[in-house]
């Protein structure tokens, strides 16, 4: 399901197989390497080109927490060395526009609360440049390096009447977990020196959501005015209609600068007078987000002739030209994008331009930064190798990798990653991923697990993904399909699950299924089929639709379309793939019908139910109507919750837990 602005929520998971069932000479990749890796995270490149400040998380498995610092790389030599550690909520590094300041979030140790601190690049010192008592969300320079706009909530709402014991708190579009009014998020400016802030915007509106999405505040060059998201409040469930205002920094006048609903992503251009902001294609929810531009006070869609989903995009220097993110079939690419004219895809040869970063088994938004002399740097991964920094020295240059962050996984044996075409219901031409066991013999055939993404608008891709690598290490053959709804192969395929959520993304993964069968190499009655959120969903439908499965794992499963419209966080995004309200005359037949608990009678195969006690995005209740469903009907069914307030675990304990569930009922059934 749709998750913060991005709209996103999705895992891949699994597990190791015992040694043995290969001869391989090298080592396999295993659910301890899991604590090995290390992800990578929101490159910031330096003004002049020469240095990338990253931030470098590994997982500690006695303190089940992340450590996270942030490390300078040297983009001539590679050189690496740490600039900050041993601090918490650590995030956002920044560069002053001259290049000799790098700005961080982090906590304050004598407050708890997350606030700007400051670092001369040239030996001196660190200082805490923000004191808000609420904390700062998120923030950005000015042009001249004198201040910091930044993103805080306002103090609780009601804090007399409820200290006064009254607690009570209207219900509007907020999630069933809440348990309080939400109190707006706006926007201050404050010296970068350190000293008083001042808040620039007030009102019932918000520059941040209940369920992150805080607005990136974006100064115009000149530093006169400060643009920004703004919500119509505080509730995600209505950020569809979120438009683009600015302030002046002096006057505190305020107006909206892009009207049309659902903007975001406002970047003006480094040069003259352009700007360019992100908004779902023609204001429809269920197309691919595009990248307008307003040139000469005439906005339009720069990247209309691809007509698909552009995760991110920056501009280059010159002021003309935009580098844009988005999957392509089963690889996560760049364009550049002139402001008018053809995008052409940059070589990236076999690297995919996404992070990969926690478990997730899809494309995610690529993280870049580009630098005032147009070298470009992102977080890329390999079918075989976990994320590391990678940088391109122009637009028309192969990309270098800077790090080796994660190089033990060199040295392992894993499966092979193809990526596998078919041609699908509706005329769609659909595609997915194929990981082949470690050890894969040809003419020998084996037992398959699908592994489905969630969302549903993101993709599987060909990047390095634990789950498909620690399934191929167990023996099994890996597919992850795409099916409708995916962003990978532009906006018609993205657009056909409107008023289509299960029955059309069931016959294109099927279709995908029976062309995996005719490579001849899969045990046709050892096939399971998994998933989590959307790919939960999709276990769920396939289950009570199709009698092919020996297994299964919903893990945040979509089970009741009106259970999860009514409570979840994002409701409007469900009202957009069906086109009115579950509970209207328009809606009322489509919504139900197409909710796998109408069809839990006819399940069949044994499946293990995983998710979080206060998952507000697929609420838990989707999963015990699920279970009961099954137990009822004498179907072999395992629940397992893990108490988090997430949509799925984060920490490296349960992370390895939840793998160790997934992948040991695939071998129960499957083996």
């Amino acid at each position: 399901m749709k998750s913060a602005r991005s709209a996103i929520l999705w895992i891949a998971c699994l597990l190791a197989c015992p040694a043995g069932e290969t001869a391989a000479t090298a080592p396999v990749f295993q659910l301890s390497d899991l604590q090995r890796i290390v992800s990578l995270g929101d490159p910031q490149i330096s003004p002049d080109g020469k240095e990338i400040a990253v931030i470098v998380s590994t997982p500690n498995w006695k303190t089940d927490k992340a450590k996270k610092k942030i490390d300078l790389v040297a983009v001539a030599n590679n050189t690496r060395r740490t600039l900050v550690r041993n601090r918490e909520n650590l995030s956002s590094p920044r560069w002053s526009a001259d290049g000799t300041r790098l700005a961080f979030l982090a906590k304050d140790p004598r407050t708890g609360k997350t606030q700007i601190f400051v670092m001369s690049m040239n030996g001196g010192r660190t200082w805490r440049a923000t004191d808000n008592k609420q904390g700062v969300d998120d923030y950005a320079w000015s042009p001249d390096g004198k201040s910091f706009a930044f993103i805080a909530q306002d103090p609780p709402l009601h804090a007399e009447a409820i200290k006064a014991h009254n607690e009570v708190f209207q219900v509007t579009n907020g999630h069933f977990l809440l348990t309080k009014d939400v109190a707006p998020w706006q926007l201050w400016v404050a010296p970068a020196a350190g000293g008083k802030a001042s808040q620039l915007t007030r009102g019932a509106f918000s520059l941040g959501t209940d369920h992150g999405g805080a607005t990136t505040p974006i100064w115009s060059r000149n530093g006169k005015r400060v643009a920004f998201t703004r919500f119509p409040d505080v509730h995600w469930a209505s950020s569809f209609h979120s438009v683009i205002g600015e302030v002046d920094v002096a006057s505190g006048e305020m107006r909206t600068l892009v009207p049309a609903p659902g903007s975001d992503h406002i970047e003006f251009a480094p040069v003259g007078h352009a700007h360019a902001f992100s908004r779902p294609r023609g204001g429809d929810q269920n197309n691919g987000d595009a990248v307008y531009v307003n040139v000469d006070g005439r906005t339009y869609d720069a990247t209309a002739a691809l007509a698909r989903h552009f995760s991110n995009y920056v501009w280059m220097p010159d002021g003309r030209t935009l580098i844009t993110a988005g999957g392509l079939g089963t690889h996560t690419v760049l364009w550049k994008q002139p402001l008018s004219g053809k995008a052409t895809l940059l070589d990236l040869g076999d690297v995919e331009a996404n992070n990969g970063l926690g478990i997730t088994t899809s494309s995610s938004t690529t993280s870049m930064s580009v630098s005032g002399t147009g070298v470009i740097a992102f977080i890329g991964t390999t079918a075989n190798h976990p994320c590391e920094l990678y940088v391109l020295d122009s637009i028309s240059a192969r990309p270098r990798r800077l790090t080796d962050v994660n190089a033990f996984t060199d040295s392992l044996d894993l499966g092979r990653t193809e990526s596998i075409e078919w041609s699908g219901p509706d005329g769609f031409r659909e595609d997915g991923v194929l990981v082949y066991p470690v050890g894969y013999q040809q003419g020998r055939k084996y037992p398959l697990v699908l592994v489905i993404h969630g969302g549903p608008p993101i993709s599987s891709n060909a990047g390095f993904q634990q789950l498909a690598q620690l399934l191929a290490t167990a023996g099994f053959l890996v597919f992850q399909p795409n099916y409708r709804g995916s962003t990978n192969l532009g906006d018609a395929y993205q657009h056909a699950i409107y008023r289509n959520t299960g029955d059309g993304p069931g016959k294109d993964v099927m279709a995908g299924l029976a062309a995996v069968e005719k490579l001849g190499m899969v045990d046709e009655s050892r096939i399971g089929v998994t998933g989590w959120s959307y790919g939960g969903f999709m276990t769920a439908w396939l289950t009570s639709h199709y009698d092919v499965w020996k297994a299964a794992v919903a893990g945040a499963p979509l089970t009741d379309w009106l259970m999860d419209y009514s409570i979840s966080y994002y409701q409007e995004a469900d009202a957009h793939l069906f086109g009115s309200s579950p509970w209207t005359n328009a809606g009322w037949d489509i919504w139900r019908a197409q909710s796998p608990i109408n069809y839990v009678r006819d399940v069949k195969a044994p499946t293990l139910i995983l998710g979080d006690v206060m998952d507000s995005n697929v609420p838990l209740v989707n999963a015990e109507e699920w279970y009961h469903g099954l137990r009822d009907n004498g179907v072999t069914a395992e629940f397992y919750a893990y108490p988090e307030t997430s949509h799925l675990p984060h920490d490296i304990v349960q992370v390895s837990d939840v793998y160790r569930r997934w992948v040991g009922w695939m071998e129960k059934y499957l083996k």
